[in-house]
């Protein structure tokens, strides 16, 4: 049997429908550590090293199952071709290689249809490999989208499927943790770049700023979307919420958290805009569905793979830190769940105020790994550790 390639779409597919295969992660440890692919169901994976199978080749081959079907991943995809050939001159032979290596994984986006049976539709793409959501919303013939990634071919691509002219980008806020698609898209399409002059005043953005309150539509009628405020993650961080039904809530609402506002190094004062959003927050109407910027953990998504819950059911998921009713208290959580942001935010940051300028290469080192933007994740660890 020869060995074949397979593509990140591939991978999640069998992901999905939780085909029987084992994934030879065969990176170094460090990096197997830092970035792996995870799924929304169980399944079997090992990391052996791509230098173990040069090295100590039969010790390294002895250490992969002969029963299964193997699915080999590397950073690049030489090194995952050359273990498969490996494998097959040992007598393996069902062993395909991913193309392109881990990043395809990283930048694979899978679009969820929200609201199927409804005059408009809204899309929930989900980013498996950096735990996060962006969003597009149709109406007539044309598109809208919300945070998109860098991987603006999906979205073009996607709005080309879909017979749809882009006619407008927003941003929730400046990310920090993935290099954001909005002004990428709206030079290539022409679309309206909108943004939140509070993070994006000193950035070098073409973008229009968003006013709070005020309401976006489609040329065909169909849904409006409502700009709202909701500062704290950063000061200028936005929800969007859609005909009165879908809050796109950025950072700001996590179904299991509340995003950390101490990514931009101002924990004290960005807390307290935090804390005034949150209140108005717990005012909206709860059957609103929040639809997130991101996810912790697969855990959170449906019988559908969406990701989604009423803000009712949310704040309710998130009671121990939306019972917090006084700044002094909130500070206190904020505080325990402080650590160090990764390295590479600042610079992120910097790329998409468009201040800096990375080559494609150091884009995909930037990009890769999921998201550390939960206000909640790092008491929660150590109280789990100390278990």
């Amino acid at each position: 049997m020869s060995i074949t390639a397979y593509e990140a779409k591939d991978l999640f597919n069998w992901l999905e429908t939780k085909e029987d295969f084992l994934l030879l992660d065969v990176r170094n440890a460090k990096d197997f550590n830092r970035f792996k692919v995870e799924g929304p169901y169980p399944f079997d994976m090992i990391n052996v090293s791509y230098y173990d199978f040069m090295e100590i080749e039969e010790e390294a081959v002895a250490r992969v199952p002969r029963d299964r079907k193997i699915r080999i991943v590397c950073a690049k995809e030489g090194s995952a071709k050359y273990v498969a050939e490996i494998l097959e001159k040992h007598g393996y032979d069902d062993i395909r290689y991913l193309a392109g290596g881990i990043k395809t994984w990283g930048n694979l986006l899978v679009p969820k249809l929200v609201n199927p049976g409804m005059d408009y539709e809204l899309y929930q793409f989900i980013r498996p490999g950096k735990a996060s959501c962006s969003y597009g919303l149709i109406a007539g013939s044309e598109i809208m989208f919300f945070d998109p990634s860098r991987n603006i071919d999906f979205y073009l691509n996607f709005a080309e499927e879909k017979g749809c002219r882009v006619i407008k980008t927003f941003e929730t806020h400046l990310q920090a943790d993935y290099i954001a698609g909005s002004r990428m898209i709206a030079e290539k399409t022409g679309a309206e770049f909108l943004a939140n002059e509070n993070d994006f005043r000193d950035s070098k953005n073409p973008y229009i700023p968003l006013r709070d309150g005020e309401i976006h539509s489609f040329a065909a009628g169909g849904p409006e979307v409502k700009v709202v405020f909701t500062p704290g993650h950063t000061p200028g961080s936005t929800s969007f919420i859609v005909d009165s039904r879908f809050m796109l809530s950025g950072d700001m609402v996590f179904l299991k958290s509340i995003g950390r506002p101490d990514l931009g190094g101002k924990a004290e004062e960005w807390a307290g805009l935090l804390f005034d959003s949150m209140r108005m927050v717990r005012e909206l109407d709860r059957d609103l569905i929040v639809l997130p910027g991101h996810f912790l953990s697969w855990d959170e998504a449906d019988d559908r793979l969406i990701f989604a819950s009423t803000l009712g059911e949310t704040i309710e998921r998130n009671s121990d830190i939306y019972s917090i009713d006084n700044l002094d208290d909130f500070m206190e959580f904020i505080r325990a769940n402080m650590r160090p942001q990764p390295e590479e935010y600042a610079t992120i940051r910097l790329v998409n105020a468009n201040l800096k300028q990375v080559d494609e290469e150091e884009q995909e080192v930037l990009d890769l790994g999921k998201n550390e933007c939960a206000a909640s994740a790092y008491a929660k660890a150590q109280a789990q550790k100390a278990a």
